[in-house]
């Protein structure tokens, strides 16, 4: 029945995606538009957020015209960590800088390493990282301190759709969560971090609970839209927690892996908190649940570099050839060790100082050890988030994994084997745009619990670790996190000696 369906929409970096969901998880129509992401200088990744405006509204519109009645209403989720400044008319005065953008690498480095740092991480929940807007509103403050001046509010991608569609100058906690400017104990904007960022509370969309439901659509969106000006809009959450909830992965001890272009790794818990150490993030889902983990650069990526630097003979359709020749190669590729770090890192060491290595090379490896180092570097990098996970207090019972990865079963063993658990690969579903429906589903009273996601999503396939590989693994693990270590003073040297050398190969797209 159409009164018993929401649109889940999905604000990504790449595209928005709107997906119709039935109240028993079924996917009734979908459609999606995508926009570029401009790099107008090296580090910098832009977006304009008109245009995805407008994405938004030719998806629901769509999407909407495909059912065959009215919806019951429409769920948001959104890529996390933008930061647009708005005039007081609401109109951009900045494009949305995403979570890909570096350009506040200097000033998140001072952050981090000042007395405050790890304190306001553990305090907002969020990675003193230049992927944040806390550090991006200090890169404005210092860089743009003219335009600075102008700007009325600051928000999130989401925060300016949802402006435009209902005029309500509201943010989720979720969102929020992820800003470094919200303490998450007490779900208040944080008088310290707003010190720091040089803004005022006043400047901030008001928090809301992320299963908020706002009376309706302003008439001119209601026409763009071509749906009902009262139809219900879920204020929603960031699209890592909600994909946690697309995955059924709801309940304590139940962790969602992804692995696209980038990679992350999250578990839900009832309580927010970080480690002591600092490795991973808190961001919030609902009032009592949160999602605990950490997300990395370099996922699909590292094997898109493979493909063009060490076999680029394969062409365009590389991936299956790359990995056939991955599989030649035995576990642990000979001894040889790749920090994956093509596009620097986040989790568990959250800093954009480091740079990819191979170490172990010796002349006996050939290709295919070094195309399989590259993924066992993926995998490994995600077993030291879990270990971060784990050093959060927090338990881990099962590991759900999806992404474009999960169609290679070379990639699916080694994640296993390098987790040292099994990997349960959930079939069919879309991820945040589903999250987004079934709390939008919880929000308007649809559903009892978003915990019903857990009955909803149906497991495709588990994938249980060798104990011989796991055990090779296990005993490499130490030797890659060390080498993190170990290698900091090089990586620093090379940013330092990087202005006085030749200029870097164009670099890779950022992940998405």
């Amino acid at each position: 029945m159409s009164d018993r369906v929401v649109l889940g929409v999905d604000i990504g970096t790449t595209s928005t995606k709107v997906v119709a969901y039935d109240t028993e998880g079924e996917q009734l129509a979908h459609h999606s538009v995508g926009y570029p992401l401009d790099e107008p200088h090296p580090g910098w990744a832009e977006q304009d957020p008109l245009t995805i405006f407008d994405a938004v509204v030719e998806c629901v519109r769509t999407v909407a015209g495909e059912l065959p009645g009215p919806v019951a209403g429409l769920s948001f989720s959104t890529a996390m960590h933008s930061l647009i400044g708005l005039d007081a008319e609401g109109v951009p005065l900045t494009p949305s800088v995403t979570w890909a953008d570096s350009r506040a690498s200097a000033q998140a480095e001072r952050l981090r390493a000042a007395p405050p740092g790890l304190a306001l991480h553990r305090r907002t929940g969020t990675p003193v990282h230049p992927m944040a807007p806390l550090p991006k509103l200090v890169w404005f403050a210092e860089q743009e301190p003219m335009l600075f001046e102008r700007v009325a509010h600051w928000v999130g991608i989401k925060d300016y759709v949802l402006l435009r569609l209902t005029d309500a100058l509201v943010t989720d906690h979720s969102v929020a969560s992820a800003t470094g400017l919200m303490d998450i104990h007490h779900l208040v904007w944080d008088a310290q971090a707003l010190g720091i960022a040089g803004i005022v509370e006043e400047q901030l969309p008001q928090l809301v609970a992320t299963t908020t439901v706002l009376p309706g659509l302003t008439a001119e969106a209601a026409v763009a839209t071509g749906l009902p000006a009262d139809t219900p809009v879920v204020v929603g959450a960031g699209d890592g927690p909600l994909a946690n909830l697309g995955l059924g992965a709801v309940r304590p001890g139940v962790v969602a892996c992804s692995i696209g272009t980038s990679g992350a790794m999250r578990v839900a818990v009832e309580r927010p908190a970080v480690d002591p150490l600092g490795g991973v993030f808190c961001y919030a889902l609902t009032e009592d649940r949160w999602v605990v983990g950490g997300a990395i650069n370099n996922g699909g990526i590292v094997l898109q570099w493979a493909g063009d630097a060490l076999a680029p003979e394969l062409g365009e359709d590389f991936e299956e050839e790359l990995l056939a020749l991955a599989e030649r190669a035995p576990v642990g590729s000979g001894g040889l060790i790749m920090l994956p770090y093509l596009l620097s890192e986040r989790a568990p060491h959250w800093s954009a100082l480091p740079r990819g290595a191979y170490v172990g090379l010796t002349h006996g490896h050939r290709r295919e050890h070094l195309i399989r180092a590259a993924l066992e570097g993926v995998c490994q990098q995600l077993a030291l988030v879990l270990a971060s996970v784990r050093a959060a207090g927090n338990e881990v019972r099962e590991i759900r994994a999806s992404g474009g990865f999960a169609r290679s079963p070379l990639w699916r063993q080694i994640l296993a084997d390098a987790l040292g658990m099994p990997v349960r690969f959930p079939a069919g579903h879309e991820g945040s745009s589903f999250g987004a429906a079934l709390l939008g589903m919880q929000a308007l009273g649809l559903i009892p619990s978003i915990d019903v996601a857990a009955d909803l999503v149906e497991i495709d396939e588990t994938v249980t670790p060798d104990p011989a590989a796991a055990a090779t693994y296990a005993a490499l693990l130490p030797l890659f996190s060390e080498l993190y270590d170990a290698l900091v003073p090089t990586f620093a040297s090379l940013r330092r000696l990087a202005p006085s050398l030749p200029p870097e190969p164009s670099p890779t797209p950022a992940p998405m």
